[in-house]
């Protein structure tokens, strides 16, 4: 048998070249693990700010949703007493959304419904009907999936609360491009509640369709009194979108930094949990080293 003090020449011997210790692994552990904690907590500072910021622009959105729910009920009260006589079978889509990211599926929730309406095959839709889109976010969707369809995109438009000033300039820009179409259909997000939203499509008459419907028909009028009329109501129709859309997007993004504050605390949580597992086997594995040294000796 070996003696005690061979033992203790043998414990005392440098380990071999390129070996290192185990303590050394530990703590390089312990860094990485003390490096993550320190990138997660940064960014659950981010997001929560972002989560305040969003809950401020909500409110402000909401009362802004309410004044222009009012434009969209003025429209849809002149097209109960003129509906249309046939229905539209080129239809002119505005997919009205915006140019941020980071507010979960507000985007892809509106070309989702575009592309539905064109996959229906119960709908009267041509398949290379016109789109135009309001924002960059859902024009990059809808250029992977519907690209020939495309005829004009806009943006920075809603940066912040929307406007009837902007509005009536894509207005403008619609009735004077040359696309040729026989109705419009906008298609946008409905704000259901602080937490819930939902595509929607609404549809907008144009000049001609104003003219043959019956309930115009019965009086008589100017032509550009049916041409400032379809315009108004586009300009109309478009800043309801805008508005609603906007604040579904407030109210998304708020939630999705919610959602994201609660998991990088719970990743903290993980994560300190781990650091001082690793940090107590580190200090234990230098205290049996240490009484196996002193027992040798």
């Amino acid at each position: 048998m070996l003696s005690r003090r061979t033992l203790g020449r043998i414990a005392s011997q440098p380990a071999a070249l390129g070996a290192a210790p185990a303590s050394a692994r530990n703590m390089a552990t312990l860094r990485e693990i003390e490096l993550r904690l320190k990138s997660v907590r940064n960014i659950e500072k981010i997001t929560k700010s972002m989560k305040m910021i969003a809950s401020t622009k909500l409110a402000k959105a909401q009362r802004a949703m309410q004044a222009g729910k009012q434009y969209g009920i003025a429209n849809s009260e002149v097209f109960v007493n003129a509906p249309a006589e046939n229905p539209a079978k080129r239809k002119l889509f505005i997919v009205v959304s915006s140019d941020k990211g980071l507010c979960g599926g507000i985007h892809s929730s509106v070309t989702k419904a575009t592309r539905r309406a064109f996959a229906d095959k119960e709908s009267t839709v041509e398949d290379d009907s016109p789109i135009m889109v309001i924002g960059d976010k859902p024009k990059a969707q809808l250029l992977r999936t519907l690209p020939n369809n495309l005829v004009m995109t806009f943006n920075q438009i809603g940066r912040d609360i929307p406007t009837f000033a902007d509005a009536a300039g894509v207005a403008d820009l619609i009735i004077k491009s040359d696309v040729k179409y026989d109705g419009i259909a906008i298609v946008y997000n409905k704000f259901v509640s602080a937490i819930s939203y939902e595509p929607a499509i609404v549809e907008v008459e144009t000049e001609n369709t104003l003219k043959e419907s019956p309930g115009f028909k019965a009086y008589e009028m100017e032509d550009d009194v049916t041409k400032d009329l379809a315009e108004f109501s586009l300009a109309n129709a478009i800043y309801a979108a805008l508005v609603e859309g906007h604040a579904c997007e407030q109210s998304a993004r708020r939630n999705a930094m919610d959602n994201a504050s609660k998991n990088a605390s719970d990743m903290i949580s993980r994560l300190q949990m781990q650091y001082n597992r690793g940090r107590q086997a580190a200090i234990t594995n230098e205290l049996v080293d240490i009484i196996t040294g002193a027992s040798a000796l």
